[in-house]
């Protein structure tokens, strides 16, 4: 097969701008998430510890394994950190701009609301809100097909989980009132 030098290339009217702020660079986040792991290493070893992290007479006790795993975590964290903030001092770059920031929060946001709308309102009604607010505010689609989409989507959902397989789902208001 021959191959050209065509280039094709596609541009995202959508991508952030290149010349958009950094929020935070790339060490302080690789320090903040040191420090997590690193806590996380200690509340696991601690906990693991309290459980009982020897050999007792029928082997070893509940925490052993954890409370090394914890220990290795740790360890490595201390490691990630020192190197983090050795790296640190060098030269600092961008882990993301404002732009890009703004992008994953367009979706993080929704997604968030959609996890605390479910456990009130129910999985259905709460994804049929999600794909059609995700589909018409994001995506710029026309309402009445975000509309169509998003009962579409969720008749799906509910009749294959619901109806077909009977999986227990979180119900809400509506659900109830048509006997579900």
């Amino acid at each position: 097969m021959p191959q050209t030098d065509l280039e094709i290339v596609v541009d995202d009217p959508t991508a952030p701008e290149h010349d958009s702020p950094s929020v935070v660079s790339s060490g302080t986040i690789e320090i903040f998430v040191c420090l997590l792991l690193l806590a996380l290493a200690a509340t696991l070893g601690y906990d693991n510890w309290r459980t009982g992290a020897s050999w007792d007479s029928t082997g070893p006790e509940p925490g052993y394994f954890p409370f090394y795993l914890s220990v290795i975590l740790g360890g490595a964290s201390l490691y990630g950190l020192i190197v983090a903030l050795v790296a640190h001092r060098a030269a600092p770059g961008t882990f993301v701009t404002r732009a890009q920031a703004r992008r994953v929060m367009a979706v993080f946001v929704p997604t968030l609301l959609f996890c605390l709308a479910t456990q009130f309102l129910g999985l259905y009604v709460a994804s049929f809100l999600l794909i059609a607010s995700f589909m018409r505010l994001v995506g710029k689609i026309a309402l009445w097909k975000s509309l169509l989409t998003a009962i579409v989507f969720t008749a799906i959902m509910f009749v294959t989980f619901d109806i077909a397989f009977d999986v227990i789902m979180p119900k809400g208001p509506l659900e109830a009132a048509f006997g579900h």
